[in-house]
Formats: C-alpha cells, sequence, structure tokens
C-alpha cells in the first residue's frame, strides 16, 4: 500500500459532510483490519475526525473477536491478512448471523475479486491506492443504508403485494415471515419495491444501489438479484422477474 497516494488527500476535506452519529446519538462505530500499521493508523486517524469510534485489528482471527465484542457499524477488511484472509474472516462473520456493512480494501484490482468478495456477502470495494476522500464517502453510504436512511418526502413503509418493508424499524416481510437480508440486499429490495412493476435496467439499478459500476460489469447485480429470490420468491410465488435483455422486475405475485 502506498500510503503517500492516501496521504495526499487532507483529513478536512472529508469533514464537510455532516457528521453521522447512531440513532441513540453515540460515535459510529468502526473496526480496521490490516496487518500494514501506517495504514491502519492512516485510517484509524481519518475516521476518528469524522468523530468516530474506532477499533484496530492486524490479522483475520483478532478482527472476528473484536467484532463479536466491539459491535460496529461498519467494517473496513483488508483482504490479505497474515492468517486467514479477508474472504474467509467475511464467510465467518456472516455464517454467525453477523450482517455489519463491509468495504473490502485490497491491492488486487481484478474485477473477479471484486465479485469474489461481493458473492460471499461483502458490501463495497476499493483497491489500493485509494483517496481517504473517497473511502470515507463509501463508508458513509454503507452506514446510510443500514441505519434506515429515509427521504423526509416518502412514507417509510413500502408494501407490494404481501411483501412489506419498513425503512424506519429496517424489517422486511413476506407474509407472516420476517426475511433477514443484509444492507445491500435491504437497499436493492427498497429500489425494486419503489419501482413496482417497473423494469429496471441493470445499470440503473448499479447506479442507484451501487451508485457506481464494476467496469461496466452486471455481473454483480445477477448476483444480488439471486440472493433475493432466494430469501423471498423461496417463501411463496415468484415476485422477482428477469425481462430478457432488459432487466428485472417485481410485482405481486399472482
Amino acid at each position: 500500500m502506498s500510503t503517500k497516494a492516501a496521504a495526499s488527500h487532507h483529513l478536512p476535506a472529508t469533514a464537510v459532510q455532516p457528521r453521522l452519529s447512531r440513532a441513540d446519538g453515540s460515535s459510529i462505530r468502526a473496526v480496521v483490519v490490516d496487518d500494514e500499521e501506517s495504514l491502519t493508523d492512516l485510517l484509524s486517524m481519518a475516521l476518528r475526525y469524522e468523530g468516530w469510534d474506532v477499533r484496530i485489528a492486524a490479522d483475520g482471527h483478532k478482527a472476528i473477536a473484536t467484532v463479536r465484542d466491539f459491535r460496529p457499524d461498519v467494517i473496513v477488511l483488508d483482504v490479505m491478512l497474515p492468517d486467514i484472509d479477508g474472504l474467509t474472516v467475511l464467510q465467518r462473520l456472516r455464517a454467525s448471523g453477523d450482517q455489519t456493512p463491509i468495504l473490502f480494501l485490497t491491492a488486487k484490482d481484478a474485477l473477479d475479486d471484486r465479485i469474489a468478495g461481493l458473492t460471499v456477502g461483502g458490501d463495497d470495494y476499493v483497491t489500493k491506492p485509494f483517496s481517504l476522500e473517497e473511502l470515507v464517502a463509501r463508508l458513509r453510504g454503507l452506514i446510510r443504508r443500514s441505519t434506515h436512511t429515509v427521504s423526509d418526502a416518502q412514507s417509510s413503509y413500502i408494501e407490494v403485494g404481501d411483501l412489506s418493508l419498513d425503512e424506519d424499524s429496517y424489517e422486511v416481510r413476506r407474509g407472516d415471515t420476517i426475511v433477514e437480508l443484509t444492507a445491500t440486499e435491504f437497499e436493492l429490495l427498497r429500489f425494486l419495491m419503489r419501482n413496482p412493476r417497473r423494469v429496471l435496467s441493470r445499470s440503473q439499478i448499479l447506479d442507484r444501489v451501487w451508485s457506481y459500476d464494476f467496469g461496466g460489469r452486471s455481473s454483480v447485480v445477477e448476483i444480488y438479484i439471486s440472493y433475493l429470490r432466494k430469501k423471498i420468491d423461496s417463501l411463496g410465488e415468484p415476485m422477482i422477474h428477469t425481462v430478457r435483455g432488459f432487466g428485472y422486475v417485481l410485482k405481486p405475485a399472482g
């Protein structure tokens, strides 16, 4: 990691956005996982400048223990670690029911690596070298998704057929069954439910849910659509449909 590349963006630039806090007014909690001390020092300084409470872990086993003890709002996770890799850390956290939003940090710039990280349940991806402004902006976006930020102009409760989504409580139900979703799955479903019966293209979904594209590849959308289908369509008649050559549409069953 070239810390010069990241440090070239001065910390005050990250402070132009309103400060985020937990619903109870306490500081946002972040865990930074990387075995390079100069990098973790830099990142923790940037996030503390945001007013966040930060914990650091230098290996995968320490990361898992820290997350379980600290219960963060977001995790920055390096893929390459000295004991177990970041993908394994993520898999173990997700298997234990931990759905904390995770941003992967890695020197690898191959698209396949990005998709691999997202396939096992990651939420975003930044490659080294990176700018502090970009990383902080990505983390703020993940936190807004997972802490149920809602537009004042819209109702926080959405219902399509027997599927309901409450943006205030972050609760999704199909019929009487509660559906557990990750932050990114929730954001994707919310976008679909805000546009029932409307065909949404892959590029529209990428722009709305991820706010950027993955080198023009839409496979990440297909991956997350498949996640939603396993969790929602498995509970009744299919609601998420593929419109070949166009995109996807969500509509009431029947």
